[in-house]
């Protein structure tokens, strides 16, 4: 007789995994990915940190330059103001001149005086020259020695005059005030008829031909921050990029718990955080080149780049 047997099995779903197998992947799996992800992450954060070790940067930087405090040198109304604010002016520029009229008198009461001095100095040289060649027995030493000597104060008040004439003199000259730099004109506050105290700033202008930018980069990269390193910086809202290379590092910023207090005792600040966050210091880089289209604000902020101090400084874009 036949046996009977049951369905056999075909090859295909022998080889399909039953839903025990299909379980225990569905449990390995999620922590197989998360595995995968930190590790991505940390191989991430690795290649991140070690960027930022090997070209440090920060978007705490700012453009900088000198501004020069034009400040009369001498009192008086303006009589003549021929720029405006965010002018662009030269070096040698008239900015601004004062009413002349009464250090004019002061140069003429100073040569009148000069020339009646030097009159009276050539009088009393010729008086004591006169006793000098006389014998003892027209004159005596003793005159002879006071009229020498009225000579000598003679011409001790021949040259003061001539001092304070030089001072009238220079002060007339300073009543035209000229610009010391190339720059603009800025916050121009005063105007025609204004009076102009002397030491009182009346006008400010930013020097184009210094303009800096200043990093602010924490102190735990400072050390791979070296003196002529190179330097790309851009600056917010602007479009280009900034070359330059460092020309130096501050040796110190303000300490809060320096100050001291009436007493002469330092003021020591009690509140200690347990993260403490690093101090930043400043950096100065010197712009070597700048886009033709990008105007340099003085305040403007800046993110700042620091390459390597091998690494080739970036070419620099063609001018337009």
């Amino acid at each position: 007789m036949t046996e009977l047997t049951g369905p056999q099995e075909t090859p295909a779903a022998a080889a399909a995994p039953g839903p025990s197998q299909r379980f225990r992947a569905a449990r390995i799996l999620p922590p197989l990915l998360t595995l995968v992800m930190l590790a991505a992450a940390g191989v991430l954060a690795w290649a991140m940190w070690h960027a930022y070790m090997g070209t440090p940067w920060t978007r705490d930087g700012t453009v900088r330059a000198y501004v020069i405090r034009q400040t009369p040198e001498v009192s008086g109304r303006i009589v003549n103001l021929p720029v405006i604010a965010d002018q662009y002016v030269h070096k040698g520029d008239l900015l601004m001149e004062i009413d002349p009229t009464d250090y004019q008198i002061a140069v003429d009461n100073a040569e009148a005086v000069v020339a009646q001095a030097k009159a009276n100095v050539a009088n009393k040289k010729t008086e004591a020259s006169r006793r000098l060649q006389l014998n003892s027995l027209a004159v005596s030493q003793e005159e002879q020695q006071t009229f020498v000597s009225q000579a000598q104060i003679a011409e001790g008040a021949y040259n003061q005059d001539l001092a304070l004439l030089a001072q009238a003199k220079t002060n007339l000259a300073r009543t035209r005030i000229v610009s010391p730099v190339n720059g603009h004109v800025t916050n121009l506050t005063v105007q025609v008829g204004d009076y102009a105290v002397a030491g009182q700033r009346a006008l400010s202008i930013v020097n184009t031909d210094s303009f800096w930018i200043e990093g602010y980069f924490e102190e735990d990269v400072l050390d791979t921050i070296h003196i002529g390193a190179p330097a790309r910086a851009s600056l917010m809202g602007r479009k280009g990029v900034l070359t330059g290379h460092v020309i130096g590092i501050a040796r110190g910023i303000e300490v809060a718990n320096a100050q001291s207090d009436p007493a002469g005792l330092a003021t020591v600040n009690p509140i200690f955080t347990w993260i403490r966050l690093a101090q930043r210091v400043p950096v100065r880089i010197a712009i070597d080149h700048a886009p033709p289209d990008v105007t340099l604000v003085v305040g403007l902020t800046a993110t700042v780049e620091i390459l390597p101090p091998t690494a080739t400084k970036p070419s620099p874009e063609p001018t337009r």
